[in-house]
């Protein structure tokens, strides 16, 4: 296409870089690999194929979409929040304990709302370990209601550490119930919302919280941490980029391809 052509060259289109992109992650290649496999498979393509320097840069400018395409059935979705760490460098415990080498860099922090069904996630946030949990359901509720066109939020399943105030007035205002484990030393107060005093009333009152972890399907919040094992297992559990930018692109492609995988 680009012979004869006047004027600035056609580029290869972003769907065939992303494919690239989970070649390279499916297999845990490095660029320059990558780019011997597309020249070595790719016999159709013209002879000035993608480099590794150029596939690195469009990768890293791409605009990835994790949302799903509709698929499911028509009930209002029950989804999970938990977050987890991924290690910034492959340095291995044995340079750390031989060489008392610690890891300074610290690590990246993964939030997730994962649909407790069909274990797709449905949003991602990826901030640095200093960012506390409850900071961002707010964000990954907004987040899923916006990619969600008919479809509604009917609970919202998370741990202690999404315990807050603030998240419980906010999942009101939206009706979502709120199926999050307060805290032990929790009390009724004015100052609360209607439903945080509720589940703590549920909870630590009457003291019964085996039974509201069955009447609130609270064990089904583990599905999220099955989409984290399974997205650790298949792409490991650290990142290959230097730049922060670069390590929220990446994480952001294993995570589609995950989902791509589930509706496979």
């Amino acid at each position: 296409m680009n012979k004869g052509k006047k004027g600035k060259p056609f580029i290869f289109p972003n769907s065939f870089i992303l494919a690239i992109g989970y070649i390279r992650y499916s297999f845990h290649l490095p660029y320059r690999q990558t780019e011997g496999i597309i020249k070595a498979t790719g016999k159709r393509l013209p002879s000035n194929s993608p480099s590794y320097g150029h596939i690195c840069k469009r990768i890293n400018k791409l605009s990835i979409d994790i949302k799903r395409d509709g698929t499911g059935d028509g009930d209002d979705l029950m989804i999970s929040i938990v977050s987890t760490g991924i290690k910034v460098t492959n340095r291995g415990q044995w340079m750390s304990e031989k060489w008392n080498k610690q890891n300074r860099k610290g690590y990246l922090k993964i939030h997730v709302a994962v649909d407790i069904k069909t274990k797709e996630v449905l949003a991602l946030e990826i901030t640095d370990e200093k960012v506390h949990d409850s900071k961002m359901l707010k964000k990954l509720v907004n987040n899923v209601l916006d990619n969600q066109d008919k479809k509604k939020i009917k609970s919202v399943l998370a741990d202690g550490a999404y315990d807050s105030n603030t998240n419980f007035k906010y999942l009101e205002d939206k009706k979502v119930i709120p199926v999050i484990k307060v805290r032990r030393n929790s009390i009724v107060s004015i100052r609360n919302s209607r439903l945080r005093n509720k589940e703590v009333r549920l909870q630590t009152i009457e003291d019964d919280r085996l039974k509201w972890k069955k009447k609130r399907n609270y064990g089904h919040r583990w599905m999220a941490e099955t989409a984290f094992s399974t997205i650790k297992r298949m792409f490991g559990e650290y990142t290959s980029a230097s730049r922060f930018q670069n390590m929220v692109k990446e994480m952001m492609i294993k995570v589609s391809l995950y989902n791509l995988f589930r509706i496979i």
